[in-house]
């Protein structure tokens, strides 16, 4: 049966989520508010809201989980050409934090792959917007000539980061700031990205899937590790994707 939050309910284990046989499998819960401590509580526990307008606020652990292993990410040697070239061109950066509001609200009006609409409401947006003054949310993004043309956005807890939504307005810019985060992890240690759904175009970046359990015992592992308090951007990171900073010289 399906739990309905209240202000003073917690959220249930992920075992009691709705099954593959269900209309929603993965369905954990349903009701309560996207407050900052809710937000904490959901994603120590592996889930994640996602729901459209007009729907209460929906609580999600799907299984089997997205995840993109951070050591299996390779640029691909067209990726690398833009990248070189892009880190060559005048006006043109990449950046940790420097409008996650505006990436969050961006993301909001992109689509996911498959779908028609988007899952971040407005109460969405605030809701992250807040977290990421309390710490816990970041932006990736790519800027040509101090215009905002593509970037993502990600929680990060502990050696934890979970991937959330992302959007270009140019070839290749939001496929630049991912590989901008993934440098960014591999130099602060974080392993393991999540992806929460399958999708055909994180497969080719080479996330798959895993066990729900897999995921939580990753989770049990990584969370207690200290926070990673600074994400500032550092061209030093590439030399950790096997990206000779030399030959963007």
């Amino acid at each position: 049966m399906l739990t309905w939050l209240d202000e003073g309910t917690p959220l249930p284990a992920t075992r009691e989520a709705l099954g593959p046989d269900s209309e929603a499998p993965g369905l954990v819960a349903a009701g309560g508010r996207l407050t900052v401590p809710r937000l904490e509580e959901a994603y120590r526990k592996g889930i994640f809201p996602w729901f459209s307008p007009g729907q209460p606020v929906l609580w999600w652990s799907p299984d089997p989980r997205m995840v993109l292993p951070v050591a299996e990410f390779r640029l691909s040697r067209s990726l690398k050409k833009t990248l070189r070239r892009f880190l060559r061109m005048p006006g043109c950066e990449l950046r940790f934090d420097g409008a996650p509001r505006r990436v969050i609200e961006t993301c909001a009006k992109t689509p996911r792959d498959g779908q028609d609409g988007t899952w971040i409401v407005p109460a969405v947006v605030d809701a992250y917007d807040a977290w990421h003054h309390a710490g816990r949310v970041h932006s990736a993004e790519t800027w040509v000539d101090g215009e905002l043309v593509g970037g993502l956005y990600f929680v990060a807890i502990g050696r934890m980061v979970f991937g959330e939504s992302m959007f270009s307005h140019r070839t290749d810019a939001s496929k630049l700031a991912l590989a901008a985060l993934m440098a960014a992890c591999r130099a602060r240690g974080v392993p393991l990205v999540d992806c929460q759904q399958n999708t055909g175009h994180l497969a080719s970046l080479g996330a798959r899937e895993v066990p729900r359990t897999s995921f939580e015992a990753h989770l049990a592992h990584v969370l207690g590790a200290p926070d990673i308090a600074d994400w500032t951007y550092d061209a030093a990171h590439w030399g950790t994707l096997d990206l000779a900073l030399d030959a963007m010289a």
